[in-house]
């Protein structure tokens, strides 16, 4: 699982991959609430992050810089990636992207035995092999990071990236809620930040594979006979910029209109 995201495939095109931010008015208020939680979970890993003079990409380049290791581009961080064994859920942090104005970013995968049962890999006549079994992950976001340590933008990514298996979005978005990492290994406030990410934005997730794989199919649609899942020309699938404030005020005001 050592896939990267090419600096040098072309983005042509890729103001349609952009995905607005999803309205919030009709979501059940118990999620509504699930967000505004999760929101403060993530400003008070901010806070306490802060108070010590930390951050959470530093927090998990930490152990490789305190051995003295140059941060190398499209190397894991940290070594081997983070994996919760109950649930299945995993990430790595790796920067080559500097270009588009993020420091790195962090990939988050599933892997099948923390899956809901009844979902499998798309049908496809692949070039190239996906992996199987235990190895048959599911990418389901990328989170990307400013120089501070904040997050900026979400986006998704054709299949060669992160060498993953494919599952449709539909698939996809049912894995959402199992993405948890419930230990302190590399830091606590940064799986805790991650694990809060994604109850904050699965609105927002689920939109971005949903584009994700609207984009893929209407590529195949126009370079037939190529196998779309290894086209280089095809790198990220949907974007999404990101303010946690600005989203946490839209979680506010959504739930201020449902208990008028």
């Amino acid at each position: 699982m050592r896939g990267t995201l090419s600096t040098s495939a072309p983005l042509a095109g890729l103001t349609s991959r952009l995905v607005a931010e999803p309205d919030f008015s009709g979501l059940p208020l118990t999620q509504l609430h699930a967000m505004r939680q999760a929101g403060r979970e993530i400003m008070e890993m901010y806070r306490v992050l802060k108070k010590a003079g930390l951050n959470i990409v530093g927090e998990v380049l930490r152990d490789n810089l305190n051995r003295g290791e140059t941060f190398y581009e499209f190397n894991h961080y940290p070594d081997d990636d983070v994996y919760d064994r109950e649930s299945h859920a995993q990430y790595y942090y790796h920067a080559h992207r500097s270009d588009a104005g993020e420091h790195g970013h962090f990939h988050c995968f599933l892997r099948p035995k923390g899956m809901p049962a009844g979902v499998s890999p798309i049908d496809y006549p692949a070039t190239d092999p996906w992996p199987q079994g235990d190895e048959a992950l599911s990418h389901m976001v990328a989170i990307a990071m400013d120089g501070y340590g904040f997050p900026t933008t979400l986006f998704t990514t054709n299949r060669w990236v992160t060498a993953e298996a494919w599952y449709p979005a539909e698939q996809v978005m049912h894995m959402l809620d199992r993405f948890v990492i419930d230990h302190a290994f590399p830091s606590l406030p940064v799986n805790r930040w991650i694990s809060a990410m994604f109850v904050l934005y699965r609105p927002h997730i689920e939109a971005l594979l949903m584009k994700r794989d609207e984009i893929v199919w209407a590529w195949a649609d126009t370079h037939p006979g190529e196998d779309v899942f290894e086209d280089r020309e095809l790198d990220i699938t949907s974007q999404m910029d990101i303010s946690v404030k600005d989203t946490l005020w839209m979680v506010e005001l959504a739930l201020a209109g449902q208990t008028l």
